[in-house]
């Protein structure tokens, strides 16, 4: 195996480009899979939720053979809330392939991950993906990559990127736009002819860096790195440089590469290779692992900081218990501890009552993919409504995160959008019109935009999208508007009846349909005015046996709004909660009894 060449490629892109689907091409055509194997669509995404939303979460590694080369290919998360992944996993590449819609251009998160390989000084290939659509603009669409690449600084070297056109679902690339593609080897022909295969130095002492981590039942904590020299055995002892500088020995125990999907044990790896190591159990992301008395530590790996914090808690309602397996502080620490082995841009710290954990990450939608993940493992918990972290620069000013958000809308409901995000101190960045819609950019602070995705749905009617990427930070902007309508509280345990509903329908928008369990202090629907108010949704009708005249009227209700984890999130205040069960999302307040909530009040204020 030693007289292989190895290339490394990660492929980046905004969310919904085509990476995985490119991936999936590259594994059809080089022989991955046997003639009887199933083929599944994206077969990157082997996570759950990532197959059900679409989009990647975790970046994975896998290889193909082509010709005397073994590719090792990352398939990237495109979301800025796993950007902490991208940054680890560029390192270990030796270029990248930026892949961009034919259509939409480049976004706000290509323009972050393209900034990091070029600072790391990787020389991009550039691949304008879904040529098949009709109106794509794909001469356009390079031009404003070029212009993209000039703005983040690019060298000479990197601006001299060669450029293919593609569809990825039909796994075609093609170096001309006019040209008839057959299959996927334009894009490895210029990959190997690019970049080359990795200059061997299987001679000289041994240097890997950890840049990813993994997690095994049987064998425990795995390191995911490259090689950069020298060769790694089955059963060597090693010396590990930590992020401080400090030194601790280690054995390493298994020594695994990728081959296809598949992660292969062999008795030792050379240098260029992605390997994962198994048997140091306290291997954390940027160690360098070297041999006894010749490591040479690497740069650490900078992961960017935490910008939203929730407090996870116990779930204390009265229906506690009764769908979850796992309810107490402690089954909720365990669970976040080992989340933490493997999830770096997480932070988590005790709170300082015992019935709880702050939880800190890269923004709602990392946060919320862990407690959904923690939902369908049985788990029962009550989170906070989420909270952005502030912090204070050199000269004492407090500073919190600013983000660049690109919104494309229909016109008529652009004026909207506009004044909404006018009101919550938005900055207008530029505007642009595309073919009935306008598509608009603005500065926005991080916590201007909590809760601002249900809103901007509810206006466009369901047609506008948003893209945010955290940018940096920004002064302290002040007040901003808060939710404008109140909430509609049950008054006691018991069962929604249709006749109570029907007649609350006034009030306001219900949540909940008939027939459902709810209690005393739980969020049943929204107020039509500012101000909360408690109603009693499980009245029926008096049974007399007088007939009235209105006795046979059916009762017709509107459907109930109903909330996917990240919509409760946005929606809750200060003293509410969203109660998640593996059955069920409900919304409460923190104060479930309505005297006690009353008295918190008076005393607040």
């Amino acid at each position: 195996m030693s007289d292989m060449k190895i290339i490394n490629i990660a492929v980046i892109a905004h969310v919904d480009a085509g990476k995985s689907t490119l991936v999936d091409a590259f594994l059809n055509q080089s022989g991955v899979f046997r003639a009887n194997e199933e083929h599944v669509d994206c077969i990157m995404d082997s996570n759950d939720l990532e197959r059900e939303r679409g989009i990647t979460i975790y970046s994975k590694n896998c290889s193909i053979m082509y010709g005397d080369y073994k590719i090792n290919i990352v398939d990237t998360p495109g979301h800025s809330d796993f950007s902490s992944e991208v940054e680890r996993v560029i390192r270990t590449v030796d270029t990248v392939i930026l892949l961009v819609d034919s259509i939409e251009g480049p976004m706000p998160q290509t323009r972050f991950v393209l900034q990091k390989s070029l600072e790391l000084g990787l020389k991009p290939i550039l691949v304008i993906n879904k040529i098949d659509k009709p109106n794509h603009r794909a001469e356009e669409v390079v031009d404003m990559t070029f212009d993209l690449f000039v703005d983040l600084q690019a060298n000479d070297e990197q601006l001299d990127f060669p450029i293919l056109y593609g569809i990825g679902k039909q796994g075609i690339m093609q170096y001309e736009l006019e040209e008839e593609g057959q299959d996927i080897k334009p894009l490895l022909e210029t990959i190997v002819e690019r970049v080359g295969e990795y200059p061997k130095d299987d001679e000289a002492p041994l240097q890997l860096q950890i840049s990813a981590l993994s997690y095994d039942n049987f064998v425990g904590r795995l390191g995911i790195g490259r090689i950069y020299k020298g060769k790694v055995k089955e059963g060597q002892t090693v010396e590990i440089a930590d992020n401080d500088g400090k030194i601790r020995t280690a054995k390493v125990s298994k020594v695994m590469v990728y081959q296809g999907l598949k992660q292969v044990a062999v008795p030792e790896a050379t240098s260029g290779d992605i390997v994962v190591i198994a048997g140091i159990t306290d291997i954390s992301i940027g160690e360098t692992i070297g041999e006894i008395g010749k490591v040479d530590p690497m740069t650490p790996i900078h992961i960017e900081e935490p910008t939203l914090s929730m407090n996870f808690l116990v779930n204390n309602s009265p229906f506690a218990g009764q769908s979850g397996k796992f309810v107490t502080t402690r089954h909720i620490k365990d669970r976040l501890e080992k989340e933490t082995e493997i999830n770096v841009g997480l932070k988590v710290e005790p709170m300082d009552t015992t019935d709880g954990y702050r939880v800190s990450g890269r923004g709602e939608l990392h946060l919320s993919v862990l407690i959904e993940n923690m939902r369908r493992e049985g788990y029962e918990l009550g989170v906070s409504k989420p909270e952005v972290i502030m912090h204070k620069d050199e000269n004492g000013t407090l500073v919190e995160p600013v983000e660049r958000v690109v919104i494309s809308v229909p016109d008529e409901y652009s004026g909207t959008v506009i004044s909404k995000l006018n009101l919550r101190k938005g900055m207008m960045q530029s505007m642009e019109p595309e073919n009935g819609h306008i598509r608009i950019e603005y500065l926005c602070t991080t916590r201007a935009l909590l809760g601002f995705r249900s809103e901007l749905i509810t206006d466009s009617r369901g047609e506008a999208t948003m893209v945010r990427r955290i940018e940096g930070y920004t002064e302290y902007v002040g007040e901003l508007p808060r939710r404008a309508n109140g909430a509609l509280i049950a008054q006691e345990q018991g069962t929604t009846m249709g006749y109570a509903l029907n007649s609350l329908e006034d009030r306001g928008t219900l949540f909940v349909k008939p027939g459902v369990d709810v209690y005393s202090g739980m969020i049943i629907g929204q107020n039509n005015r500012r101000e909360d108010m408690t109603v009693n949704p499980c009245k029926n009708k008096k049974m007399t046996n007088t007939r009235s005249s209105g006795a046979d009227d059916a009762i017709r209700l509107s459907p109930p709004r109903l909330f996917t984890l990240e919509e409760a999130l946005e929606f809750i205040e200060d003293d509410e909660l969203v109660e998640v069960t593996p059955d069920a999302i409900r919304l409460r307040k923190k104060i479930l009894d309505e005297g006690e909530r009353t008295r918190a009040a008076r005393s607040k204020k």
